[in-house]
């Protein structure tokens, strides 16, 4: 049963980086988009976004949405929990930096593009929801074969394998460690399905992964009831 709101506290208490287009499939399908002035070539760095505090949302939350909004786009994320502040390090020594994997559901409101800031599309009250609960590395095995399935309504409607990224999570760490410091209990949105999905007022929308269970959220109003 859904809760409405932030009765649970979600199980992070750092600073939540997003990276989009770091799938090499969901780029090729943006080609000609970037391929326009004054881009002309898709990015070849990491396109980075914030998930601030007030996202955060428990496994079972409710998701509110202002009565303007009826539909969201949503992304099923792997979300990588540093037990160190990190910065400037190796791939080969990037993966020590993590204490443990959860999953995460990037909400967003349509709309949003890649060549301007979505600070309001990504940004609403509870449109992180995160966990349920954090699972050591050692436990997961291979960073790199992990798939995450979306699902909206119980139907799976997106994948994403960590091994389809650009770059591999490691190297990931390592170009983005290059120029800022992951701190302690931050997390890193390393691998999400391509945006697109939409889930309506009411949907249930949830994240699963071999290892770290499932994610669970419902579509709501601003006041916490479900239509």
């Amino acid at each position: 049963m859904a809760v409405a709101g932030f009765r649970q506290k979600p199980p992070i208490d750092g600073t939540v980086y997003g990276v989009a287009l770091n799938v090499r499939a969901h780029v090729a399908s943006l080609d000609q988009a970037f391929h326009r002035a004054p881009y002309l070539a898709p990015p070849k760095s990491p396109i980075l976004f914030i998930k601030p505090r007030n996202t955060f949302l428990s496994h079972g939350g409710v998701v509110p949405l202002p009565p303007e909004l009826e539909e969201v786009e949503a992304s099923a994320a792997l979300a990588l929990v540093f037990a160190q502040d990190t910065r400037a390090v190796s791939a080969e020594d990037a993966l020590k930096a993590i204490a443990g994997c959860t999953l995460a559901l990037d909400i967003a409101e349509p709309g949003g593009d890649y060549f301007r800031p979505p600070i309001r599309e990504k940004c609403r009250d509870g449109f992180l929801p995160i966990g349920p609960s954090i699972v050591a590395r050692e436990e997961i095995g291979d960073l790199d074969e992990i798939t995450v399935q979306l699902e909206i309504d119980g139907k799976a409607v997106a994948s994403v394998r960590t091994g389809d990224g650009i770059v591999s999570v490691a190297k990931l760490i390592e170009e983005i460690s290059s120029f800022m410091t992951f701190r302690a209990g931050d997390v890193l949105l390393a691998a999400l399905t391509p945006p697109g999905p939409r889930a309506r007022l009411g949907s249930r929308i949830s994240a699963t992964a071999r290892g770290l269970g499932r994610l669970e959220c419902v579509l709501g109003r601003e006041a916490g009831e479900l239509p």
